[in-house]
């Protein structure tokens, strides 16, 4: 991303952690803007799906949130040393700079309140239980998580039951066939590969229709404001 900080001209390109925190500590920045290739923040991926919205102004917190879950408009890193000193983030486009864009701040209130969706594809989707069917406890998930990441395995998604634990992983490294000869050495284990991670923040009743109605519901999680759904 590009950024660019005033009031003093000209603007000097910068990026990531580094730009923001010399944007404050260098020029005293008032705000910073990131220019980018789409209009702002959207609702969703415009690669990914064909309608999607402009978020006028969301928080720190949901940036942050939004970014965690994997869309890639902006970088945590970016957001936290303006969040520290409370400085206000537009992300606009530099294909159309008069357009308003997207304000990210403090405690401001997200607008529209709409659903907001973020995909990660290519993922697997291992189910692990123990083969005498005791409980798995925090031993067992330890074990779990000391070979994800011996494996280099990046965990998009957890859930666990009294007997079984079911894990979403990245295999950015190609470690699979290695993990899963550890993994099946002491546990029942089941891998669905090339699963995607739909995840709707703010869901409503109806947001994971057109979802369900292409693909296979493999797994589904859900708290009061952000639904997940692992789908092939």
């Amino acid at each position: 991303p590009l950024f660019f900080y005033k009031p003093l001209p000209p603007p000097p390109i910068l990026s990531g952690l580094v730009g923001s925190e010399m944007c404050i500590r260098d020029r005293g920045a008032t705000d910073v803007t990131i220019w980018k290739d789409v209009q702002g923040v959207l609702n969703a991926d415009p690669r990914v799906f064909d309608k999607t919205q402009l978020l006028e102004h969301i928080s720190y917190q949901e940036a942050i949130e939004l970014a965690f879950y994997g869309a890639s408009v902006i970088h945590p890193k970016t957001l936290q040393p303006l969040q520290r000193k409370e400085i206000p983030l537009y992300v606009k486009s530099f294909l159309n700079p008069k357009q308003r864009g997207t304000k990210v701040g403090k405690g401001v209130r997200m607008h529209p309140e709409i659903p907001c969706y973020i995909v990660k594809k290519g993922l697997s989707l291992l189910r692990l239980s123990t083969r005498d069917f005791s409980f798995v406890v925090e031993d067992n998930i330890s074990d779990i998580f000391k070979l994800l990441h011996e494996h280099k395995m990046s965990v998009d998604l957890i859930q666990n039951s009294a007997i079984s634990f079911s894990v979403c992983v990245q295999d950015k490294y190609r470690n699979m066939d290695a993990l899963l000869l550890s993994l099946r050495s002491r546990l029942d284990v089941k891998h669905k590969p090339d699963v995607s991670l739909y995840t709707i923040r703010h869901f409503e009743e109806n947001s994971a229709k057109m979802l369900l109605g292409t693909h296979e519901l493999v797994l589904e999680q859900r708290t009061a404001t952000t639904l997940q759904l692992v789908l092939q």
